[in-house]
């Protein structure tokens, strides 16, 4: 699965599709390490894998300038939890828009009105009852007045975005790898030498209690504030002019959040199963709320059931990817608290309309974890959004290639 979406990333970052995309070797035929402990606070070090590129000033190609795009929506949230978003700015040019199959979006001005899902939906054809029969002294009533809505919240979003491809000769363009609960940096291992061998500068950090990152032993250190202001540090400390953040399931959300915060800098996105655009809240009847100590007698049972909802076969590759030191082996726990610090109530449908930068939605055909239709839900929320099945995450490399 991720070869496909190397291929989509490639085709957003380049702004344009490419049939074959083959890395540059190197000089000695594979990239340092590059790996790197970076204390984010006091007694809280993070490992980070940096790969920079060696690239020859005179050689180095500046970038293509891109489309200005006038990014206006006027968004509404009404007292019965109606959500309404108009799009009022200009629309994306066709070769933004071009598809995989050689189409083009229409290029349209929509308004998109999402429903209260507590309110019954009306019936498509009513049937009126027969007018009663009027009296000489009984005069029909009135039509009853319509009450103006008031709207709970407003936002109006105006600004112009300057989108333009991003290739690994140009020395403005920084690729962040961020992984989910129980991964590491490891799992992006070759993503990491594929993209560095392009000649792209690729961070990939070890969240908290991860991979070989410090584990504090309290439980509000890995609550989804603690974590994000650790990225925040690392994307401050590595940033440049033009960033790409890639985020897989719960990494998906620390993404969302730099992008927010950081408009001007993150440049593109790529949610690969990320789910919908919901606030995070954790659910109290969850398997993850038990003790530490009976996490630890079901690990086994835990990680066998990953491995059958986590990976599309179940074949020697996973099961060695399970056993490594790194990948997906964290204690019970840091497990139990990360499933219990996922409380994020701001990042809800609101917040994430209020994105600006185009992001590339990655979904596998076979997972298990995320539905379809909540990556269809974050496709209609966002305003530059490309969603992309594909049917092994092997192919994400070849897709997000395309889509940088």
């Amino acid at each position: 699965m991720l070869t496909s979406i190397t291929e989509s990333i490639f085709c957003c970052l380049w702004g344009k599709t490419s049939s074959v995309v083959l890395p540059v070797q190197s000089s000695d035929g594979k990239p340092s390490d590059g790996f790197q402990f970076v204390e984010v606070k006091p007694g809280r070090v993070l490992r980070v894998r940096h790969i920079l590129p060696e690239r020859p000033a005179p050689t180095e190609t500046q970038p293509e300038p891109g489309p200005n795009i006038h990014c206006k929506r006027k968004i509404t949230v009404y007292r019965n939890g109606q959500l309404v978003i108009e799009n009022l700015g200009d629309v994306l040019h066709s070769e933004i828009l071009q598809c995989q199959n050689g189409d083009v979006e229409p290029c349209s001005t929509v308004e998109v009105e999402l429903s209260d899902y507590t309110t019954a939906p009306s019936s498509p054809d009513p049937k009126t009852n027969p007018p009663l029969p009027v009296s000489d002294q009984q005069k029909p009533a009135p039509p009853p007045r319509r009450r103006r809505r008031r709207p709970k919240r407003r936002v109006l979003i105006d600004t112009e975005r300057s989108i333009s491809s991003c290739k690994g000769t140009h020395s403005d363009v920084a690729l962040f790898f961020i992984h989910g609960v129980g991964g590491s940096l490891d799992i992006w291992g070759s993503q990491l030498d594929f993209f560095s061998r392009l000649g792209y500068e690729v961070i990939a950090p070890d969240l908290a209690g991860h991979g070989a990152s410090t584990a504090p032993q309290i439980a509000a250190a890995y609550t989804f504030y603690a974590l994000a202001e650790d990225l925040r540090a690392i994307f401050k400390r590595y940033a440049r002019k033009r960033n790409i953040l890639i985020g897989h399931s719960y990494g998906v959300s620390f993404c969302t959040f730099l992008a927010h915060e950081y408009p001007e800098q993150v440049h593109k996105v790529v949610m690969i199963n990320g789910g919908g655009p919901t606030a995070l809240e954790p659910s109290l009847c969850s398997i993850f709320q038990l003790p530490s100590c009976v996490l630890h007698c079901l690990s086994p049972c835990l990680a066998w059931s990953f491995l059958k909802a986590g990976f599309a076969r179940q074949g020697a590759k996973e099961k060695q990817l399970l056993k490594e030191g790194n990948a997906f082996n964290v204690s019970p726990f840091v497990l139990r608290a990360m499933m219990s610090g996922q409380y994020w109530p701001e990042g809800d449908e609101v917040y994430h309309a209020e994105l600006t930068v185009p992001i590339l939605l990655v979904h596998g055909m076979y997972d298990k974890f995320v539905p379809i239709d909540e990556d269809q839900r974050m496709a209609e929320i966002l305003l530059f959004a490309f969603l992309f099945s594909v049917p092994k995450i092997c192919i994400f490399i070849n897709s997000t290639a395309i889509f940088l």
